[in-house]
């Protein structure tokens, strides 16, 4: 079972309110809740607050991340997009109601639900200002807690605002660009260490800093994409390379176009190879040998050769780990 919690808060009471903070929960639950071929990914719950009439207190809130991370799962989300808080003990989510920042949702209460979840795992997401604050020990400052199977995406640093741009936060549209893809390996898989990685590159040194805490064994899978590759086409990588380190040899019967070649054979077995190839220069697994493009490699009986990302497959794809 995989569930998902998103929960966006763009009315308050007393402090004020946002604008982006529904539109990024409604985001979020629309990428989880399927994956790219349309197959049922997550059952997601949403709680969103747009007007006095739909307040989320923190009750209501505690209530409902509890209950996410009671029960046995393969996996647990949490999202949250609203106001965040902090004080000398620790970060807070900002519930509808709140007059001062320790009357919301303490992020320390979070991580205890998660700690003592019985979900394999656990990924906590929240796109609030100091959010970068949570998992921090106040007994030991700078260290964070993390039970086995915990993984924590912040928008920001603990002292950094987490800000808005265009009615969604700049993170997580990020957030979402990767999970449909953005961030996805050449099986079309989307981990969170991947979405991390993607929004990093994405934010300039001058912007707010996102933050990754994690602890795990392995990576989880948050969304399946359509792979850029068939699965089929990548196990053939140990076929045409018999060895990680080995060049391939081309010449003219791999190429289709011949018009610069000095024979006009046809070999549509190596063409249907140089297709693929072809494929794996554009995915980074492959590059030529001696020229600059594949064409002028085979025309000129050149040869091309494993990139380090290319041996990586090659190697996962002997094991058969993919």
């Amino acid at each position: 079972m995989r569930k998902a919690l998103c929960v966006g808060i763009d009315s308050y009471e007393h402090v004020n309110d946002l604008h982006g903070c529904v539109n990024d929960a409604n985001s979020v639950k629309s990428a989880l809740e399927r994956n790219g071929d349309g197959t049922l990914n997550f059952d997601v719950k949403i709680m969103c607050a747009t007007s006095e009439k739909s307040y989320i207190t923190r009750n209501n809130l505690r209530d409902a991340v509890e209950k996410l991370f009671e029960n046995e799962s393969e996996i647990a989300v949490f999202y949250y997009s609203g106001h965040g808080a902090i004080d000398s003990l620790g970060g807070y989510l900002c519930t509808s109601e709140i007059t001062r920042p320790d009357e919301g949702l303490s992020l320390n209460d979070v991580m205890g639900f998660a700690s003592k979840s019985k979900a394999r795992n656990k990924v906590i997401i929240l796109d609030s200002c100091f959010s970068g604050e949570i998992a921090n020990s106040v007994e030991m400052p700078n260290y964070s807690v993390l039970q086995d199977g915990t993984t924590l995406l912040a928008a920001c640093g603990k002292s950094e605002y987490a800000t808005e741009e265009d009615g969604h936060g700049v993170y997580t549209s990020l957030l979402v660009e990767a999970l449909y893809g953005g961030a996805m390996n050449l099986l079309g898989e989307v981990s969170p260490g991947s979405i991390y990685s993607y929004i990093d590159r994405s934010l300039g040194a001058w912007e707010q800093r996102p933050v990754f805490k994690a602890n795990i064994n392995s990576f989880v899978s948050l969304r399946k994409n359509a792979p850029p590759i068939s699965i089929l086409e990548l196990h053939r990588i140990t076929e045409i390379f018999k060895s990680k380190y080995d060049e391939y040899q081309l010449d003219p019967t791999y190429e289709p176009d011949k018009h610069e070649a000095d024979i006009k054979e046809v070999n549509k077995e190596h063409e249907e190879i140089f297709s693929i190839l072809q494929k794996y220069v554009k995915l980074n697994l492959v590059v030529p040998v001696g020229e600059d493009h594949m064409y002028y490699a085979a025309i000129h009986y050149k040869s091309c050769k494993l990139t380090a990302q290319g041996q990586h497959y090659w190697d996962l794809a002997k094991r058969g780990t993919i």
